[in-house]
């Protein structure tokens, strides 16, 4: 079985072409999770007055499924995610089983009996509904928000993990639709919060619209948390 371990990454923060660090705050680390063969799993590392860990959450955004895409609604709100319970770990998004266990193994190495859960929005809910099916039962759920299409056909009464739908009523973005997220409800009782409120600018498809749940974060952040402790 490969090994990980965690790394923190020493020294100052690079500005590499294309990647945008300089969006780091005082709550976030650049951290390493190491496959034993030396290849490296980037990620940040979010903490926000942490106390009592109780929970991870993994951010898998949509988009270009990268990590440093801070107008991804996951990624915009990683500091609402965090708080004196949750550890936030933002990740490039994934369908790889290996790599997401990297980062879970990172995680619990770090913070013994924590709870894990894997978040994805729009795009990056291609990597939940994958890695769903292939570590059900390895973490302790999975969230699925403003979910692709193929949410509508994604059949979770077989699993064990914990699965949660979030999408907005008004989301006009055409793979995306609702109707999708509703009927995967209807037919296969998976939990689901249908949110309405907040404001849509351009792009219907883009995280500045009804899409990205634009100036709803804190609301939608927390019925998911309650979701989350809401767990016997």
């Amino acid at each position: 079985m490969l090994k990980f371990l965690s790394h923190c990454l020493i020294g100052v923060i690079f500005f590499a072409a294309g990647t945008v660090h300089a969006q780091l705050t005082e709550n976030d680390r650049q951290l390493y999770a190491t496959y034993e063969n030396g290849e490296q799993i980037p990620y940040i590392l979010t903490t926000v007055n942490l106390q009592t860990p109780r929970y991870a959450l993994i951010l898998q955004p949509g988009g270009n499924g990268s990590m440093y895409n801070y107008g991804n609604f996951l990624i915009r709100s990683r500091n609402i995610f965090a708080d004196y319970q949750t550890v936030v770990a933002d990740t490039d998004a994934t369908r790889s089983p290996e790599r997401m266990r990297g980062i879970v193994y990172a995680l619990t190495a770090q913070y013994p009996g924590i709870k894990v859960y894997v978040i994805g929005t729009s795009n990056g809910t291609f990597s939940t509904m994958a890695l769903g099916q292939d570590m059900d039962g390895e973490v302790a759920g999975f969230i699925h928000t403003s979910s692709l299409s193929a949410i509508g056909r994604y059949d979770t009464r077989h699993l064990k993990s914990r699965h949660l739908i979030v999408h907005h009523e008004l989301d006009a973005c055409r793979v995306t639709p609702y109707e999708s997220a509703k009927a995967n409800h209807e037919k296969f009782g998976t939990e689901f919060i249908s949110v309405t409120g907040g404001e849509s600018y351009g792009d219907a498809c883009l995280a500045q619209s009804y899409h990205g749940y634009k100036n709803i974060e804190a609301q939608v952040v927390n019925q998911i948390k309650a979701w989350i402790e809401s767990a016997p």
